[in-house]
């Protein structure tokens, strides 16, 4: 059976990892559980849940900086940030519904460790980009901090970058530092109809290339949106290119007519305002609505070649997706099947890119890495800042890789 051990605070964390290193007893480390089931499953007699520290410790609107401990829930962050018409500039996605939890339980820390970030990823930059310090407990059981209050306020090396993407099997935030930005006045966002992938992903570079700094570029294929909950989106009964077009509203109305005019030759143009915005940009972003399977993928490719991968993997119906970040980020959904495993893993590696089992059966988790495997010279350099972390190798032990 396993017991929980459930702290108040950032001293009880220690004591926790302080016990768990006398005993050589391996910890799960889990905020709300959204992600339990992003990477490979955890062996561990312990769970150490962080959601009993939370709570927003100190904001400052004028400085574009919030401090909150790690198991405060990204949906009261954000609800905070909305009084003073802030936002988290990353955009974080919420993947409760695609493992089949609630949404808006997922905790600033999670998401973090996770380093996931949404379709603004290509103009505000990823998770880690934003993270500016921590508090955290290593394995070894010392409570540690780094960065600051600004983005560069950092000697030595950047720790906060290195726990990003780590899964927790580094340390256990306690406390985490993150920059915000302001609102934009006006969003909007053009559409484009009818596109096969080489092409959408021809006028996603396109509009990224030019000067009216689109914050969201997404691809649609025609099974994707029509399950979108935006009627112009679903209705168009096609392929959609989504572009967003943020800011001030003179500029914005300004750009986004300058976006049409020299996107109309590609096709039927239409434009979506404030609801029906914010609503398919949250469906791109989350991921579950648009897709359908038993088996998820996450590839990060080179945007260019992002439109050939998402056609070649999806040409025999048996995969389907959509891309996101310029067709730099495709999602594939289907059935659990190993041989698509491994062209998944091919497509991505041929394209210089790699794959992210994100959804499966524990069964095929248990004989398909989940993250992309390592070179032989990275593992030895993952191991060798794993052991400098947690030496016993107590958190998250196998979580992203064997051993690991």
């Amino acid at each position: 059976m396993v017991e929980t051990l459930k702290p108040a605070d950032a001293r009880g964390v220690v004591e926790a990892v302080a016990w768990a290193v006398s005993a050589k007893a391996p910890l799960e480390l889990m905020g709300a559980g959204t992600k339990r089931a992003l990477g490979h499953r955890v062996e561990a007699g312990h769970v150490l849940d962080l959601s009993g520290l939370s709570g927003v410790t100190d904001y400052e609107p004028e400085e574009l900086v919030l401090i909150a401990y790690a198991g405060t829930p990204v949906a009261e962050i954000e609800g905070l940030l909305r009084q003073k018409n802030q936002q988290i500039a990353f955009e974080p996605p919420d993947f409760g519904p695609l493992f089949g939890s609630p949404a808006e339980r997922a905790t600033i820390a999670g998401v973090l460790a996770a380093n996931l970030s949404g379709p603004r990823r290509i103009r505000a930059g990823a998770a880690r980009d934003s993270f500016l310090g921590l508090q955290a407990v290593t394995g070894r059981g010392d409570l540690i901090k780094a960065g600051g209050r600004v983005v560069k306020n950092v000697t030595g090396y950047d720790v906060t970058k290195l726990v990003a993407g780590s899964y927790g099997t580094l340390c256990a935030l306690t406390q985490v530092t993150v920059k915000v930005l302001p609102m934009p006045e006006k969003t909007r966002t053009i559409l484009v109809f009818g596109l096969d992938p080489a092409g959408a992903v021809e006028l996603l570079g396109a509009a990224l290339s030019s000067p009216q700094d689109v914050s969201g570029a997404a691809f649609l294929p025609a099974t994707a949106a029509l399950r979108s909950s935006v009627s112009f989106v679903r209705n168009a009964a096609t392929s959609v290119a989504a572009l967003r077009i943020e800011g001030p509203p003179a500029s914005a109305t300004a750009r986004t007519t300058a976006l049409r005019d020299m996107l109309a030759r590609h096709g039927e143009v239409e434009e979506l305002h404030s609801t029906n915005s914010v609503n398919l940009w949250r469906e791109v972003r989350d991921v579950a609505a648009l897709l359908c399977g038993d088996m998820v993928w996450r590839l990060s490719v080179p945007p260019a070649a992002g439109g050939g991968v998402l056609a070649g993997l999806a040409a025999d119906g048996r995969l389907e997706g959509y891309l996101d970040w310029g067709g730099g980020l495709v999602w594939l959904a289907g059935p659990a099947d190993e041989t698509l495993a491994d062209a998944v893993r091919t497509a991505a590696e041929t394209s210089g890119g790699h794959a992210t089992l994100v959804v499966a059966p524990p069964e095929m988790k248990s004989v398909v890495p989940v993250f992309h495997p390592q070179p032989a010279e990275r593992f030895r350099l993952t191991r060798r800042i794993k052991e400098g972390f947690d030496p016993l190798g107590l958190l998250n032990p196998g979580r992203m890789y064997s051993g690991i």
